[in-house]
């Protein structure tokens, strides 16, 4: 069974979240972005994937098209394992992380797709998984930048069903705000996305840590700055969590050895795909960490995550949800958490394919 083909889908599809428009890599969004990656095999099995494109959707999309696809086509769909070995050694001059990896990512995630279909099995079935009722998910908030509307929304999700609320904030009244409406017995998480030095982010950290946050994620920039990461979490005592920005278990071995985080935060489509994301877990219960996947998706990716955390034989582990209504969904009701947790679909392979209409209407 040969890779015949590689297509891919950009789609755009609106949102509110009850915020001005907010964002990140220097621009606002106004729509959910996803980069599908649809493989088709010489037998006809087509499999679908889903690379990271938050505002670099073309250059992930030619990295596919034109680094990619023609190491791929015409490969053994079943040998995933060393395509993607092969892939990464033989694009490795053009960087070992971020586009490239975004791009491989996609095609990872179809060729376990396409798998899962050949065996007539779930994906987590796949990975030696069993059923599991529900996934517990956490809210993951939009930046707001205003206490009032942060209290809203946590009440609201609150009132949805989630124990687990994460903020994309970053001063105190904000986070104070957050507390007070969530109440004592709800978790609180803090997700600032890399802006402090080492010294703002020891000040702050101590400012915040009052709230009594479950997790603060990613508080200095450079992200791979382990060891400033490792300090802060020695000398406040607040636990840490990063991950989303790397790629490749390389990365997540050195920040386990710095012992920068309680919390790792693997990103399915950005790692590496399924394939490197099942050697990060394998790091994580090696070296006492709690695998807590990056996943604030929904396509390919967001399935791919159902089914990684479903195969995990350790407990813990939430679902991350982005809390933003969107104007359609390519997986329907799927992306809808019930009563703060999601149900695994049992079809082969990741379980559901994409909508066509929805691609068709939300085409970019």
């Amino acid at each position: 069974m040969k890779i015949a083909r590689i297509d891919s889908h950009s789609i755009k599809v609106p949102f509110t979240f009850g915020g001005n428009p907010t964002g990140y890599g220097g621009r606002n969004w106004t729509t959910n972005n996803i980069l599908l990656v649809r493989v088709e095999t010489d037998t006809g099995i087509v499999g679908w994937g889903e690379a990271f494109c938050y505002g670099c959707g073309d250059a992930v999309n030619a990295a596919l098209h034109n680094m990619v696809a023609p190491i791929a086509i015409g490969q053994d769909a079943r040998d995933i394992a060393g395509l993607s070995y092969d892939l990464q050694q033989k694009l490795h001059l053009f960087g070992r992380y971020g586009i490239t990896i975004f791009a491989l990512s996609g095609l990872d995630i179809a060729l376990w797709d396409i798998a899962g279909k050949a065996a007539n099995l779930p994906l987590y079935r796949l990975l030696g998984g069993a059923r599991r009722e529900g996934l517990p998910a956490y809210a993951s908030l939009l930046k707001y930048r205003d206490p009032e509307k942060v209290a809203a929304r946590v009440k609201q999700a609150v009132g949805e069903g989630y124990r687990h609320i994460k903020l994309h904030e970053t001063e105190e009244a904000e986070v104070r705000a957050a507390r007070e409406a969530a109440g004592p017995d709800v978790a609180i998480m803090v997700d600032t996305n890399c802006p402090w030095t080492p010294e703002q982010a020891r000040h702050m950290t101590l400012k915040l840590r009052q709230y009594d946050m479950h997790w603060l994620e990613e508080p200095i920039f450079p992200p791979e700055d382990f060891t400033a990461i490792a300090r802060l979490r020695e000398s406040t005592g607040v636990a840490m969590a990063a991950g989303e920005n790397l790629c490749t278990s390389f990365q997540f071995r050195d920040m386990f050895a710095a012992g920068a985080v309680d919390y790792a935060q693997p990103s399915v489509t950005k790692v590496g795909g399924i394939t490197e994301f099942l050697k990060v877990a394998a790091l994580c219960d090696t070296a006492g960490v709690t695998l807590m996947p990056h996943s604030p998706y929904f396509g390919p990716g967001f399935l791919a995550t159902l089914h990684l955390l479903a195969a995990r034989g350790t407990p813990g582990g939430m679902v991350e949800r982005y809390h933003m209504d969107l104007e359609a969904s390519l997986y329907g009701e799927l992306v809808l958490p019930v009563k703060g947790s999601f149900v695994v679909p049992e079809g082969p392979g990741l379980g559901r394919d994409p909508d066509p209409d929805v691609i068709k209407t939300y085409a970019a």
